[in-house]
């Protein structure tokens, strides 16, 4: 009477979470593997069985048998709480996430012949970004004639990197490519300030 109980607890309890997502791990019969090494409910070595009798001792101790590394020989399975599992992964993963730091790199475009107010403008801009702790990238576009008058664009430059060093720093020297040159500029670490 018992393992009739335990096996109609099963056939729902499989159905319930199996519906859940596609994604996921391998659970009970879905494991066609014909031997695995069992991992127990107590995280410990059971060794390698026939699949009938992993399946058995997991609806015993009232647990799913979840296929864990399917690329090892035999595989690998271990007797959990399919459910207390997924819902602790996804925990970790969220965690991993809200810790994760997202740069962005904002543009700021600057001229050849720049007016002083639109400079300083542009200057705070950047300070701004760098303070919110993204990357900022300052191009200069030659128009024109301006090509043959780099060294304009290079002081143009060199004088916004001086203006914001006490915010951030270039990561390389300004480069030009095609008819823009830029400079990517870091904020600076809390440390350094």
């Amino acid at each position: 009477m018992r393992s009739l109980h335990a096996l109609f607890l099963f056939s729902w309890r499989y159905k319930a979470i199996s519906t859940n997502n596609t994604k996921d791990l391998l659970i009970n019969e879905e494991i066609k593997a014909a031997e695995v090494r069992v991992i127990g409910a107590e995280n410990e070595q059971l060794g390698i069985m026939k699949i009938d009798d992993a399946r058995t001792y997991a609806y015993n101790h009232g647990v799913d048998l979840v296929l864990i590394v399917p690329n090892a020989t035999p595989p690998v399975c271990r007797a959990i709480d399919y459910g207390k599992f997924c819902f602790e992964r996804d925990k970790r993963e969220k965690e991993a996430k809200k810790k994760q730091v997202i740069v962005k790199v904002k543009e700021v475009q600057l001229s050849c012949r720049i007016e002083q107010h639109d400079f300083e403008t542009r200057v705070n801009h950047a300070k701004r970004f760098l303070a919110e702790g993204n990357k900022v990238k300052a191009v200069v576009r030659f128009k024109g004639r301006e090509m043959s008058h780099m060294e304009l664009g290079r002081e143009v430059i060199e004088k916004f990197c001086e203006a914001l060093a006490e915010s951030g720093n270039a990561e390389k020297k300004p480069q030009l490519e095609g008819r823009f040159m830029h400079v990517i500029l870091a904020p600076l670490k809390p440390e350094k300030k």
